[in-house]
């Protein structure tokens, strides 16, 4: 895939960038990011966003899909294929879960979050790569460290996600060298889910101080690490799972062992 720098040193102009679940919270930022820096930015969804994605003087173009229906997930390659003639990059962005404890799941919820969370992501990544196959480019998926750790309330979750990072490692082989494959793994982030979800912010600054750095990911860090992964920077990151977890948790056994410290 070519890099592309026009006057004003944006690197993405010329391509083409399609953000699932790019009209709020880490894809909304992703998409506002690709757009800042010059690029053609498509996001979908169920529904538009109430306010348009914007960015740069530049906006994203909404294309109304439910990702877990393979059907629209076709209508929207075809919308890209006649509107672009070509797709540079797939950020693989849409997901999440309720929280739900395992045994209280029924079957019907925890297939829904397997869809929404893994199968999902594999149709689209296919999608993505027969545009991709003559010319090139770059999939990414967004990850979670529920992949990585323990998942209470949101197995099923953890549990696709973990699917993922197989995925990326199989995918990278096989579609190497013309489409590079790469994950980048979030832990917790400052949304307006966390927001609503915590509840107030002497709850999130609790929650902050379990993280080594001190505070929750913003999600314009999530979008910076997108922008890497997707550039000739990274040439060479296939395969690969970018963790960004602000140095992961503590042990809780050396809080146990020295309640002190």
């Amino acid at each position: 895939m070519q890099s592309h720098f026009d006057s004003n040193g944006r690197t993405y102009s010329g391509q083409v960038v399609l953000v699932t679940g790019g009209t709020r919270g880490i894809g909304r930022a992703i998409a506002m990011a690709f757009l800042e820096r010059g690029a053609t930015v498509l996001v979908c969804g169920r529904k538009p966003p109430e306010e348009p994605v914007a960015a740069g003087g530049r906006r994203a173009a909404f294309i109304r899909a439910d990702v877990r229906d393979a059907e629209q997930v076709q209508a929207l390659y075809a919308a890209i294929q006649q509107q672009h003639g070509r797709l540079d990059i797939l950020v693989n962005n849409a997901g999440g879960s309720p929280h739900v404890m395992a045994a209280d799941a029924s079957p019907r919820l925890t297939a829904s979050i397997i869809a929404l969370n893994l199968t999902a992501p594999l149709l689209l990544a296919q999608g993505a790569y027969a545009l991709m196959a003559g010319q090139g480019g770059v999939i990414l998926f967004i990850g979670s460290v529920s992949a990585l750790r323990p998942s209470p309330g949101t197995a099923a979750y953890g549990a696709a996600k973990a699917g993922i990072v197989n995925l990326v490692r199989s995918l990278a082989v096989e579609w190497a060298p013309r489409v590079r494959v790469a994950a980048v793994s979030p832990g917790l982030v400052l949304t307006d889910e966390a927001l609503s979800h915590y509840g107030d912010e002497s709850r999130l600054d609790a929650v902050g101080a379990t993280i080594p750095l001190g505070r929750l990911a913003q999600p314009e860090e999530i979008a910076s690490a997108c922008l890497y992964l997707a550039s000739p920077a990274a040439a060479y990151a296939s395969g690969c799972n970018l963790v960004l977890d602000g140095g992961g948790e503590r042990p809780a056994f050396l809080a146990a062992a020295n309640p002190a410290a």
